[in-house]
């Protein structure tokens, strides 16, 4: 067998193209089987390391090829040290190899680093309030930094030269830097800031209308910050925005447990009246009013007992409004609603009045912050409201319709009919 071998090894020396290129091939053949092996033992050992871990076997590890990624460094170091090996090869070559070699080496740590930053995000993005302090934006940062270190290396190990010298003009490019890197310095800045003062938070509702975003916000990256529209659209808004432009969040709102109704109602100031007594006691058939009547008729007693007699006329007097009863039948219907928050504000008033009618605005909470749900009870509490109007003597305000104006030359023309006849 020894033979045989030094026999083979004495002929490729007499053929040198051959015997580099056999070289070559078996170095390339044992850089191949050389990554083959590592990435078996390295991916079984990782993944055994990770189920005595808290995260468990990440499957987004295997997913974003990291242990390929980390591999590939050993065919890279078999090439790079044994290239000098391979006879016959001019020494311009053996250093252009390790060169290359360094560089891909170099690239593949960052690529490998990278995913790791990714995965750390993803296992972070497990726990419950991950979302109140997201990390993305500083990952991605780190990941600048990497790919920026990466680039000077590479550059540095294919002219063969110190990084250090390049390092050394890095300075002069600062201001160079500064411009290219701007948008991305201005929103690392918003990102800490955003992310310290708690301005925003995955799962935000957010109205920007400056930007057209009116949703709920979805994902905070370094850059920029996706928001989802209640029409399903996207909206990515620049991150530093959020420190130089105004919006509102609704996170407070969502937190407190009760969303504001704040409608008024337009009634036509003429419908405004004081009751008579016939009025008045139909109005004690509603059981939310009787004590309400019954304090209010003792209170303007005593005030008119007070009265000398050549005050008692009906002018001097106090009387009970139909409009003031309505308040005070909205007021006690909220109180007894059970959909509306009894534990925050709740009033009903009057604004000042209009040429489109007097409003009556009713304030309060629901103890829901759902949507769809907020607008239910405030659609049920309007709707009743609107029915019961005319019971009080009052009438809705609204300008004349077509209809009312057929209504009007209808009479009209029947008044000149009956004129004329």
């Amino acid at each position: 067998m020894q033979e045989e071998f030094d026999a083979l090894q004495s002929w490729l020396q007499q053929h040198p193209d051959i015997e580099t290129v056999t070289y070559l091939a078996l170095l390339l053949v044992g850089s191949w089987l050389a990554n083959f092996i590592v990435k078996k033992i390295l991916l079984r050992g990782v993944l055994t390391a990770l189920t005595y871990t808290p995260a468990g076997p990440d499957v987004k590890m295997i997913e974003r090829n990291i242990v390929a990624r980390f591999a590939n460094v050993v065919p890279a170091l078999v090439i790079a040290y044994g290239i000098a090996s391979v006879p016959h090869l001019a020494e311009e070559v053996i250093i252009v190899v390790n060169n290359v070699c360094k560089a891909f080496i170099v690239v593949t740590v960052a690529r490998g680093l990278s995913g790791v930053l990714t995965v750390i995000n993803a296992i972070y993005e497990r726990r419950p309030d991950s979302h109140e302090r997201p990390i993305k934006g500083y990952i991605q940062v780190v990941k600048i930094a990497i790919y920026v270190i990466t680039a000077i290396l590479v550059i540095a190990a294919l002219i063969d030269r110190s990084p250090v010298i390049l390092l050394s003009g890095l300075g002069a490019m600062a201001a160079v830097l500064m411009l290219v890197f701007q948008d991305t310095l201005l929103s690392l800045v918003a990102s800490i800031q955003i992310s310290s003062h708690d301005i925003i938070r995955v799962g935000d509702w957010i109205e920007m209308p400056n930007l057209n975003a009116d949703g709920d916000v979805v994902d905070i990256a370094l850059h920029t910050v996706k928001v989802q529209n209640w029409d399903k659209t996207i909206t990515f808004i620049p991150t530093k925005r959020f420190i130089s432009d105004s919006f509102k969040n609704w996170r407070g709102m969502q937190q407190s447990g009760g969303r504001r109704i704040k409608r008024s109602l337009w009634l036509d100031q003429q419908s405004v009246h004081f009751l008579s007594e016939e009025e008045r006691k139909a109005l004690y058939r509603f059981r939310l009013l009787r004590s309400y009547l019954n304090d209010k008729q003792e209170e303007i007693d005593k005030w008119n007992q007070q009265l000398e007699e050549a005050g008692k006329e009906p002018v001097n007097t106090r009387r009970i409004s139909n409009i003031g009863s309505f308040r005070a039948y909205i007021r006690e219907y909220l109180s007894n609603h059970p959909r509306i928050h009894q534990e925050m504000t709740l009033m009903v008033r009057q604004l000042e009045p209009t040429a489109d009618g007097l409003p009556l605005e009713v304030y309060c909470f629901t103890n829901t912050v759902v949507w769809a749900e907020y607008e239910g009870v405030q659609s049920d509490i309007f709707d009743h409201l609107l029915s019961i109007l005319p019971e009080f003597g009052l009438r809705v305000f609204q300008h004349p319709s077509g209809l009312d104006m057929r209504e009007m030359t209808r009479q009209l023309k029947s008044t000149d009919d009956t004129l004329t006849n």
